[in-house]
């Protein structure tokens, strides 16, 4: 008869807890685990601005270290290390830069079995190219720290084992998870949803995302101004929203802000196309969330979204910072006759189950957290 694994003891370090893709990821990581039996535990450097209830419900504790943004100090390493000595984790597995390096760090004093650090983007950072170089080399130098450093693509790790900010020998990939369940489509809750919202018959594209630099929405509203056919709702917050509405008046496009919406998977039910004009991305998990509602998308070659959109297959795909470009395939998509918009949904549905489903990417990190924990056991014999 074969033995029954132990149940894991997993931590869940993140930098902070928003409404962001990869706090997103960490949550459902987290559930999906604790729903497997693992002893879970998710931990924000900041404060939480989202999740707790989600958590909360699933039985996942909840902690968070107090500190403050740009601001480091000894009392949330302090308070990190008293947790890693109370909860015992077998499993550290950080996510995002500051999580990442405070993990590593803490591994210095207070030894954990295994560390894991995971990168989301293609540049953790800011717009300075000489703040993406020093968190590069603070990668690099404590890169041993960490039993194995996962990129959520292929172009993720390429960049960072390129620059060597990440060792190849300990590198590996597993790509972000979505909640299929969640993405079901129905006519009855599509027309609800565009009636609530004033929609009629025109085609209505998504977009959602972050109001920041990386997501280029100026490029997006410049090619819709070019007269690609219907109206565009932008789900989401932050620090380009006043002049990303400027710019829209200005333009005269048919775009709505809708600000924070905790309902995508109906938005997405209830619009014909997807749109992303990214420069900067990792594995973006809203595109993985569209294909999942079967929504054709149209996005910019950034960082792992070819991952996802299979050009002229489940959507196309074009360069960043090009609005001709992103407008004339905008264009093509809209023009589709239904029923080949339809088949295009069905094949990014599809193949979204079949390669990102959390189901499966979850077993992919238990298996790295069993196999990195068998090293750990090896090392430890005489």
């Amino acid at each position: 008869m074969n033995a029954v694994a132990e149940p894991l003891r997993v931590m869940l370090l993140v930098t902070g807890l928003g409404r962001g893709g990869a706090e997103t990821q960490v949550v459902q990581l987290a559930l999906e685990l604790r729903g497997r039996g693992c002893e879970v535990c998710v931990v924000s450097m900041l404060e939480p601005a989202a999740f707790a209830g989600e958590l909360a419900l699933g039985g996942v504790p909840l902690h968070s270290l107090r500190m403050r943004p740009g601001k480091p100090g000894l009392r949330g390493l302090w308070r990190f290390l008293h947790l890693l000595q109370t909860t015992k984790p077998e499993v550290v597995h950080a996510h995002l830069f500051h999580a990442n390096l405070l993990a590593r760090l803490a591994r210095l004093i207070s030894p954990v079995p295994v560390l894991i650090s995971t990168l989301h983007s293609l540049a953790e950072s800011g717009r300075s190219s000489s703040d993406v170089r020093l968190r590069d080399w603070l990668y690099r130098l404590t890169d041993w720290l960490s039993d194995r450093t996962v990129s959520v693509s292929e172009a993720v790790e390429a960049r960072h084992v390129e620059c060597r900010a990440v060792s190849s020998r300990r590198s590996r990939v597993i790509p972000n998870g979505v909640r299929a369940e969640l993405f079901v489509k129905t006519p009855e809750m599509r027309a609800e949803v565009r009636a609530e919202l004033g929609l009629q018959d025109e085609f209505v594209w998504l977009a959602a995302g972050r109001l920041m630099w990386k997501k280029d929405y100026a490029t997006m509203l410049l090619a819709m101004a070019g007269g690609v056919a219907g109206t565009l709702l932008i789900a989401g917050k932050g620090p380009d929203e006043e002049a990303l509405r400027a710019q829209a008046e200005s333009l005269g496009v048919r775009v709505r802000f809708l600000g924070l919406r905790e309902d995508i998977p109906d938005l997405m039910n209830a619009c014909d196309g997807f749109v992303m004009s990214s420069v900067v991305e990792g594995l973006p998990m809203v595109l993985i969330e569209a294909a999942m509602a079967g929504l054709p998308a149209v996005t910019t070659n950034a960082g792992g979204t070819r991952d996802v959109v299979r050009d002229g297959e489940t959507g196309f795909v074009v360069p960043v910072r090009d609005a001709a470009a992103l407008r004339a395939a905008m264009q093509r998509l809209a023009a589709m006759p239904a029923e080949e918009r339809r088949r295009m949904g069905e094949a990014a549905r599809c193949a979204a189950r079949e390669r990102f489903s959390i189901s499966k990417v979850a077993s992919q990190w238990e298996d790295l957290y069993r196999g990195c924990l068998g090293e750990a056991a090896s090392r430890l014999l005489p």
